[in-house]
């Protein structure tokens, strides 16, 4: 009799384990898929639909959405900074360079969308390997914007002042340098 009630105690305690892990385990199946939409959704904010509708859409680095016309857009710019960004293919590849410190040269034209501006994930508007942008001399937010890659001989005539008011160069003196062009007030 001893034996049997350890017996039954024992399939009562499993099954009602069991019964709480599934519930909690097909909730974290719904949390993490309601936390992907959450983010394709906020990827796809960073341009304009006619753009993030076909995109490839990226989350921590795997692609989760298979797009078809060769933008590609993503829900941070830097790992969980909340800042979408939506690139062509020259800008992907400028992007891929400095995340691997390599060099980049830009021949043709490359354009960025980050319409939800990088409010409070700024950077160092000189040194994109800034130890420390948020106290960086030259730390810069920008409200919604683009960002356009072009051959550095175009830049010429261009302030790399952010407070300008108008478009200005950011990453002057490196490979990645880039024009910021602000399409809405902070």
């Amino acid at each position: 009799m001893v034996n049997l009630l350890k017996s039954a105690l024992c399939v009562s305690a499993i099954l009602s384990t069991s019964l709480v892990a599934i519930p909690t385990m097909a909730e974290d199946s719904k949390m993490s898929e309601d936390l992907m939409t959450e983010k394709i959704g906020r990827a796809k904010s960073a341009a304009p639909a006619s753009i993030s509708d076909e995109a490839t859409v990226v989350v921590d680095g795997k692609v989760v959405v298979e797009g078809s016309n060769g933008w590609t857009c993503m829900p941070d710019t830097f790992p969980d900074d909340g800042m979408p960004m939506c690139n062509d293919a020259v800008w992907m590849e400028m992007l891929t360079a400095m995340i691997n410190k390599k060099d980049f040269t830009a021949t043709k034209i490359g354009i960025s969308y980050m319409l939800q501006g990088d409010r409070g994930a700024g950077v160092s508007n000189s040194d994109p390997y800034h130890p420390d942008p948020k106290n960086a001399d030259d730390y810069t937010e920008t409200g919604p914007h683009l960002m356009i890659i072009v051959p550095k001989a175009m830049l010429e005539g261009i302030t790399d002042d952010p407070s300008s008011g108008g478009p200005y160069v950011m990453w002057k003196d490196t490979p990645y340098v880039h024009i910021m062009v602000p399409v809405a007030d902070k």
